[in-house]
């Protein structure tokens, strides 16, 4: 079978608080040569790894990992809403193949997603639902955190199902790398409101979430002025996390520890499983004959982001 596999840093901040003109130009020539190739690959299925931001999965109950049977995006910060094209009857045997390898394996029939999803998705391919897709959440930002090697597990087992369907599949892996966004967290939280929004804060009224807009908005322009509150980017750390990709180091990338990625990377910093899983799932896909690329990187405070790019191909 034929494989591509696009790992790409997501942000909300675009188009709200940018960087200058010439970054915003040489980010958007890269996602543009991105969905170059993911068109000329035209694939037939599409599995995409992605976090969530307390907007469709919550503290009532958090899975690690769980595969939509049926997705909508909510359009958070402008990016497009409405349902993914998923397909039903695949992605239900998609579930049951990776429960049966042994992971502890989520479904929803009726997932929501965020610019997490959406974002590569429109970026990669126009719209949310041009290819069929079989969206895969994983857990980012709830501690406890699933370890680096739960997540190259999970995405083992999506690879081999793949393998097993002998279409053309582009594995997306969506988030990163370092950062640390103003997140709240239920350790630390005081506010009941906010205590509330993280166990069960589904559909917000459009004011509370321009109201949460407009704060991650404030934190990036006061970040990208110097403020030391949010946790600084670590391009040392994210540029030896893709090397370790592109090479394929699974004994180094299973010794990452969560206590590690937070201090050194940030506390969201954690959505790079989503970049193990699916270079994981291309791997074995391909049966570990194929090659990557790291195709873009750069520090980006206006977006709260070391900001790169990950390819690969087993053509």
């Amino acid at each position: 079978m034929r494989a591509m596999l696009q790992c790409l840093s997501h942000t909300p901040l675009k188009g709200h608080f940018d960087p200058g003109p010439a970054i915003v130009d040489e980010v958007a020539r890269v996602v543009a040569m991105l969905r170059r190739e993911v068109e000329a690959f035209a694939p037939e299925q599409i599995y995409l790894f992605a976090p969530d931001h307390y907007n469709g999965f919550f503290l009532d109950a958090m899975p690690q990992f769980c595969l939509g049977v049926a997705a909508d995006a909510v359009g958070d910060y402008g990016t497009a809403a409405g349902p993914l094209g998923v397909p039903h009857a695949l992605a239900e045997t998609c579930a049951a193949a990776v429960v049966d390898a042994g992971i502890d394996l989520a479904i929803s029939y009726r997932m929501q997603v965020d610019h997490g999803f959406a974002q590569p998705l429109q970026e990669l391919t126009g719209e949310l639902a041009r290819y069929p897709v079989i969206p895969i959440f994983i857990n980012a930002v709830a501690p406890p955190l699933a370890s680096f090697a739960r997540a190259r597990l999970l995405g083992e087992a999506v690879g081999r199902f793949a393998r097993a369907q002998g279409k053309r599949a582009l594995f997306i892996g969506s988030g990163g790398l370092s950062h640390n966004p103003p997140v709240p967290q239920i350790a630390t939280a005081t506010d009941p409101l906010v205590i509330e929004r993280l166990i069960a804060g589904r559909n917000p009224t459009p004011e509370a979430r321009a109201a949460r807009q407009a704060r991650t908005v404030a934190a990036a322009v006061a970040f990208a002025g110097g403020s030391t509150e949010l946790h600084a980017l670590n391009a040392e750390w994210d540029q030896r996390l893709m090397r370790n990709l592109v090479a394929r180091d699974w004994p180094a990338l299973d010794a990452y520890r969560n206590d590690d990625i937070t201090r050194a990377a940030g506390a969201s910093a954690h959505e790079v499983k989503t970049w193990v899983a699916a270079t994981a799932a291309i791997d074995a896909a391909s049966a570990g004959d194929w090659q990557a690329e790291v195709r873009y990187y750069r520090e980006i405070p206006e977006w709260i982001a070391g900001f790169g790019a990950l390819s690969g191909h087993n053509d």
